[in-house]
């Protein structure tokens, strides 16, 4: 079955266009060694074509990714804090857009206040990571996480981390899936949501959500027809509850191609609304009518 149209999706990772988007990835220089990444706008471009990151002359970033959002049914978009556009978006359409927050661990009391702050001015849904991409490197279960992740058992949000081999060409031991194991167990009461694929570690992905009830997979950074499909066998069986759709808007992927590729994933009748909507409802704690 193809998901009914008027689902109301949320996507659990949006963006909006830049006209100088190289600047978003300032904070991973430092760690690119080779030439090619050097060259690259987008330190994972080697993997995407037709990356929307962009912006024409006159065009404003908020109106352009809402337009995005209507023409795809995208309901409501997760939207990283930060210095983009995000701010005047929740501010203007607090009905469509809702806030995350990204942290380095590195920087514990720094990260933690950040959150807390975060959290009360603009009632953060989840505190966002990317272990690869911290400097130096944090693996998902370093303790230098732990003040992050009891914080977000404090405020009753998820901490949303990568999982699996990183794009840009750096080490990815820190996002080997197995931390995740440690990391439920340690944090019982935490929502703990993998991003980015957790390939190639898909299978033991798997297993973690069936063995740990906080543990959570979102579909970040991948085009829906190169989806692992032991999460998809998962989502159409026991873990219906634990899979949660996300994009990549504008970072690698537009929505039209997303939304367009979702059409054909083998996904059972029962499947879409729990993937598609009321899994990031649940997690995220968010507003039904967005």
């Amino acid at each position: 079955m193809t998901y009914p149209p008027e689902i109301g999706i949320v996507d659990g990772m949006l963006g909006f266009p830049r006209a100088d988007p190289v600047r978003n990835y300032d904070f991973l220089q430092p760690q690119l060694r080779d030439a090619g990444s050097a060259a690259m706008a987008f330190p994972a471009g080697y993997m995407f074509t037709d990356v929307p990151n962009r912006l024409e002359e006159g065009e404003d970033p908020v109106a352009v990714t809402l337009a995005a959002m209507d023409r795809t049914g995208i309901a409501l978009g997760l939207v990283g804090l930060g210095p983009t556009s995000a701010e005047r978006a929740l501010t203007d359409h607090p009905d469509r857009f809702a806030a995350t927050l990204e942290v380095d661990p590195n920087d514990i009391t720094g990260a933690v206040r950040r959150i807390r702050e975060a959290h009360d001015q603009w009632a953060i849904k989840a505190v966002t990571s990317f272990p690869a991409g911290c400097n130096p490197q944090v693996p998902v279960s370093d303790r230098r996480y732990y003040p992050i992740y009891q914080t977000c058992v404090d405020l009753d949000i998820p901490a949303v981390v990568n999982a699996g081999i990183a794009g840009p060409r750096v080490p990815s031991a820190c996002q080997d899936v197995m931390h995740f194991d440690q990391v439920c167990y340690d944090f019982p009461e935490l929502r703990l949501v993998m991003r980015h694929g957790a390939e190639p570690w898909a299978d033991l992905a798997v297993k973690l959500m069936l063995k740990w009830p906080g543990l959570f997979y979102m579909t970040s950074a991948f085009a829906p027809k190169y989806y692992p499909r032991e999460v998809l066998d998962y989502a159409n069986t026991r873990g219906s509850a634990k899979v949660i759709y996300a994009g990549y808007y504008p970072m690698g992927l537009t929505l039209d191609r997303i939304v367009a590729e979702l059409a054909d994933l083998p996904l059972r009748d029962n499947v879409w609304a729990r993937f598609l909507r009321e899994n990031a409802l649940e997690v995220f704690k968010l507003e039904p009518g967005g």
